[in-house]
């Protein structure tokens, strides 16, 4: 190795390292480590610009601009209030459905943004009931990562897979998507085994749930109106992107511009809501990565990788998923995917045949968040939530359910994938 491989390879691990330990604060330690490369002269300021992914970053500011003008109609309370009425107030009915909404509004939304909206509607539909919310919040962490896993948006390890290798939002629906719908199933069954047989509740408590009114949670009719339209908008956009050859990101801030036109809410309040720390976490890596890339430590990887497995497609595609999800389960995936694509775009450009390497990394990356409670950042800032309003979820609590559903799922992933792509 040189001077500039060596350098751009130990910048690497002493951010990983920052963020793993959590002794700097994650986005410190990725913009640290672009300053770093720059200053050193691995990179040059062209060069690290030129290894933004700016695709992925558009997508993320675009979405959180939206939702952060929607959720201000009442809709995703409105939504949560319906469903427990729908249920006619039966816990086990409850959950499910609450399990359902968690995943579908997780295909779409970001995965912190959806707990956020309806874990404090769980906790105050569990607390009329006198149930303990800590199942249903356990079962929602599960369904956010997993319905997250379903399409280009629903995770940011999905916007990355997706722009790097060219993939389409109906390419994730019909390889990852595919692979969610059965993985669903499985887990509401072993959430009925588990939970769903004990739930007993007084009937007096189910008629107070059934008297709860929806069109309370609305706050602006109109607002509520005009994100509904937009909602569908959005989605038949990211739909039919590719045919229509724009990226995703235009769809994204597109649908955000106009919102934030037509929505009529306080736009220094709309913009300060989105994670600009995320983002410029986002930026910073892409660039840490991008100096493995230009001195070519990310190819050497890739040619070792490939002679370990001897260029067997099928079991680097195993290893792929397994590996991805037993380290996204105790480290933040991003990094991890981060640094998987330029290492798969590295094998196609040796001729390899890739594309079921990348539903592999995003089914593992995407559901190894689930293992633990700091296997993805829903899960923390649901954990968080619970514990605010006195109930308090362990890691060993989260553990005992989480990791057996992980396994369980990407079992049932590397089933799929190896009756998909053999």
């Amino acid at each position: 190795m040189n001077t500039m491989q060596i350098l751009s390879v130990v910048v690497f691990l002493i951010v990983m390292a920052a963020i793993v330990t959590e002794k700097v604060h994650r986005t410190v330690a990725a913009v640290a480590g672009a300053v770093v490369l720059v200053f050193l002269h691995v990179l040059t300021v062209d060069d690290a610009v030129g290894y933004i992914d700016f695709n992925t970053i558009g997508v993320l500011i675009g979405m959180m601009l939206f939702v952060a003008v929607v959720r201000n109609s009442g809709l995703f309370e409105y939504v949560a209030i319906k469903a427990a009425k729908i249920a006619g107030g039966n816990p086990w009915k409850i959950m499910l459905l609450f399990v359902i909404i968690t995943a579908v509004l997780s295909a779409f939304l970001d995965n912190v943004t959806t707990v956020l909206l309806v874990g404090p509607m769980t906790i105050a539909i569990t607390g009329i009931l006198g149930l303990n919310p800590i199942p249903f919040l356990i079962t929602q962490i599960l369904a956010s990562n997993i319905g997250g896993t379903a399409t280009l948006i629903g995770d940011p390890p999905n916007i990355m897979i997706g722009s790097q290798a060219g993939l389409s939002f109906m390419d994730f629906v019909l390889n990852t998507g595919l692979a969610v719908i059965f993985i669903m199933i499985a887990v509401c069954l072993c959430f009925y085994l588990l939970y769903g047989r004990k739930m007993v509740v007084e009937p007096d408590k189910m008629s107070a749930v059934m008297q709860l009114d929806e069109k309370k949670s609305i706050v602006d009719h109109s607002l509520l109106v005009k994100s509904v339209v937009m909602i569908c908008l959005v989605v038949v956009g990211f739909v039919f992107h590719s045919s229509l050859g724009v990226d995703s990101c235009i769809i994204a801030l597109a649908s955000a511009t106009i919102m934030l036109l037509i929505g009529k809410q306080d736009t220094e309040e709309i913009v300060l809501g989105v994670e600009w720390s995320t983002i410029l976490f986002f930026t910073g890596l892409f660039v840490v990565v991008g100096g493995m890339v230009q001195t070519g430590v990310i190819t050497a990887l890739g040619g070792a990788l490939v002679a370990v497995t001897g260029g067997n497609t099928t079991l680097l595609m195993v290893l792929i998923l397994w590996g991805s999800a037993l380290f996204s389960s105790f480290l933040d995936n991003i990094p991890f995917v981060a640094t998987m694509i330029p290492l798969i775009l590295s094998m196609q450009a040796d001729g390899m045949n890739v594309s079921a390497l990348w539903w592999a990394l995003s089914l593992g990356a995407c559901l190894g968040g689930n293992g633990t409670l700091i296997g993805a950042s829903a899960n923390v800032v649901l954990s968080g939530i619970s514990a605010k309003h006195g109930h308090p979820i362990t890691f060993a609590r989260y553990l005992r359910v989480g990791f057996p559903m992980m396994l369980l799922s990407v079992a049932i992933s590397t089933v799929y994938l190896l009756i998909r792509f053999h």
